[in-house]
């Protein structure tokens, strides 16, 4: 009479199924706000994006008519608020006249989450500040 070894089961302990969700779990809770801050962050380029375009329309207007707001161009006061491209950002122009003019982008929906880079704005100097620093460069 031979002896037949003992056959385990296939499969996995519960102690394997456990350390394995643990991992995925460490894993997850790292990688998620990184991806999140990226994600935000590369959003902000819709702002900028949006900014160039309505400060190139008011330049050409004012070398058109020499005027920012002269009724004939794209932008005029009553052009705002608008949605930016993406539709991150509202865009303001707090100032608009014949010589001046300030657009800003505030942050708005699931980008408002990004407390670095809340707001943009722009001025016919081509004076950028922002809620950061570091906020237009990407």
């Amino acid at each position: 009479m031979s002896l037949q070894p003992v056959k385990r089961p296939d499969g996995f302990t519960l102690v394997e199924l456990v350390v394995a969700m643990l991992i995925i779990a460490i894993l997850t809770a790292i990688a998620v706000p990184s991806y999140r801050y990226y994600s935000l962050k590369a959003k902000r380029s819709d702002a900028i994006n949006t900014l160039s375009s309505d400060q190139s329309i008011l330049e050409r207007c004012y070398a058109q008519f020499l005027s920012y707001n002269n009724t004939n161009c794209g932008l005029v006061s009553g052009s705002f608020p608008q949605t930016s491209q993406k539709g991150y950002y509202t865009i303001t122009a707090p100032t608009l006249t014949a010589t001046q003019y300030t657009l800003t982008a505030t942050a708005t929906g699931a980008q408002a989450a990004d407390t670095t880079c809340s707001f943009f704005t722009i001025t016919q100097t081509n004076t950028q500040t922002a809620s950061s620093t570091s906020c237009w460069q990407h």
